[in-house]
């Protein structure tokens, strides 16, 4: 029988899509998309911002010296976080268990944007996820930050974002290196939550910070001059 389109009855199949999976494998990127604060239809890969993570994960498995790295994507069941059922959350935290039983266990750079960065951000707690890149992350006030200590976290937000806060990422990234962790922020000068605008400089230096974030024993991840302002008053880096 046919479901509603808001059913709550949850598809089957698994949470991890494996893009590329090299044998061995040194490591593994997941990536995860954006959602809704509130949303129990089902997810789809066609929906918006499932496609607007695409050219992301092609710039990951694109960037030289990735043949042994492990290209993932993380499948949600709702399109929202839901309160305090943070299903995008659950998803990942399934994701996560799933790539354990694939690899045996491989270092995790998770990088997730929106809805999907504040998933990655709280999934960092996962002993396996070591570095975190959030793209316009949904940071409300109050986030959780102590699982964050030794982790390295990098955020990337631009100052034209009208759908989740630039200031409240500046927030979370001081209070989460007040925790312990090894975080910044780079502010992309005109850049828009859908990360339309400056399309080039997302995409060059996402693959770049994932690139470092891959290197064991990774010092501050590199911020690349033309990408952001130093004039915002909420630029954070591993310098300040």
């Amino acid at each position: 029988m046919r479901q509603p389109a808001d059913s709550t009855v949850r598809p089957a199949g698994k949470a991890l899509l494996v893009r590329h999976h090299p044998v061995p494998a040194r490591a593994a990127v997941v990536i995860l998309h954006g959602g809704q604060e509130e949303s129990r239809r089902l997810s789809r890969p066609w929906h918006l911002a499932a496609l607007r993570m695409r050219p992301f994960v092609r710039a990951v498995a694109a960037d030289s010296g990735r043949d042994d790295v492990l290209l993932a994507q993380v499948r949600y069941r709702r399109r929202g976080w839901n309160g305090a059922q943070a299903d995008p959350l659950r998803d990942t935290e399934r994701a996560l268990g799933e790539l354990e039983d694939l690899t045996g266990g491989l270092p995790v750079v998770l990088v997730g944007h929106s809805m999907g960065g504040r998933a990655a951000l709280r999934a960092a707690a996962h002993p396996r996820v070591r570095a975190v890149l959030a793209l316009a992350p949904w940071c409300p006030p109050g986030e959780p930050v102590g699982h964050l200590a030794g982790k390295h976290v990098v955020v990337l937000h631009g100052n034209r974002d009208r759908i989740t806060s630039p200031a409240d990422s500046a927030a979370y990234v001081r209070r989460a290196r007040g925790a312990g962790a090894r975080a910044a922020m780079v502010l992309l000068d005109n850049g828009d939550h859908a990360m339309l605008r400056r399309l080039g400089d997302w995409h060059r230096t996402a693959s770049s910070v994932v690139g470092h974030l891959l290197t064991p024993d990774a010092a501050a991840p590199p911020l690349p001059e033309p990408a952001y302002t130093a004039a915002e008053p909420f630029l954070i880096s591993e310098q300040e």
